[in-house]
């Protein structure tokens, strides 16, 4: 089995994270089309932040982007040589029946990384999200904002190249919602491509480099945090920002 050691990731002013393309992506279940057809390019430094309604596509358009699902039609794509390292977050965290340091060794021995290394990493990414006293803790017995930063944890110490995270701070009080707002500002000063969904609209204001806004399986617009918040184009747009109702 080849060592797989994981790299530091540089500051992303020195290496562009890789673009992801999505080019005439639609996807359909049961003859039903669910999302699109929609073309874009995520190229910009970020974070960006998907947003929309309801039932607009969103977390579909994550698990598309990060291979979770194959599109009916057209394709998704990503710059540079072969696939980036990704990871993903999702609303209510998927933990293993095991400590929060053995979810992340775990982690770790999957992607080959030396066991004389594993167990310092991994206490080095707990400690780095606050969770140094729960390090044997069982993972599924920590409140839900522990177990959101442990999966947070968990992606930081594989270093990835893009990291999805689906709502991750919809069933938060707002002290863990900080703790996880801070992590997604250390991911995306550490390199890491952040691509992000959510609802809240002070959030979006908060972390946002540029904006994906879908309604109705369609991206309405993509455009700077800044132009979106002051200025949106779409007629859905508008609306939503006005905090109306969007089909």
């Amino acid at each position: 089995m080849t060592s797989f050691n994981l790299p530091r990731l540089a500051s992303s002013a020195l290496i562009p994270p890789p673009a992801l393309c999505f080019d005439g992506v639609a996807f359909s279940h049961q003859d039903k089309l669910l999302l699109g057809p929609c073309s874009f390019t995520l190229n910009d430094t970020g974070p960006t932040l998907v947003m929309g309604p309801n039932g607009a596509g969103k977390s579909l358009l994550l698990r598309l982007a990060h291979g979770l699902l194959t599109p009916t039609r057209g394709s998704v794509a990503w710059s540079g040589e072969g696939r980036p390292r990704q990871a993903m977050v999702f609303q209510q965290p998927v933990l293993l029946r095991r400590s929060a340091v053995a979810n992340l060794t775990h982690a770790l021995a999957v992607n080959n990384v030396p066991r004389r290394t594993r167990v310092k990493l991994a206490c080095d990414a707990l400690e780095r999200f606050g969770l140094t006293a729960n390090t044997h803790t069982p993972a599924r017995v920590l409140s839900g904002g522990e177990q959101q930063r442990l999966a947070l944890a968990r992606a930081w110490v594989l270093s990835p190249q893009v990291l999805f995270l689906d709502e991750p701070t919809s069933a938060l009080d707002p002290a863990a919602i900080k703790a996880v707002e801070a992590a997604v500002r250390e991911f995306h000063q550490r390199g890491t491509r952040v691509v992000m969904t959510t609802h809240d609209l002070h959030q979006a204001r908060r972390l946002a480099g540029d904006v994906l806004f879908l309604s109705g399986g369609k991206v309405r617009e993509h455009t700077p945090a800044e132009t979106f918040f002051n200025g949106p184009v779409s007629r859905e747009a508008q609306a939503y920002i006005a905090g109306e109702l969007v089909e």
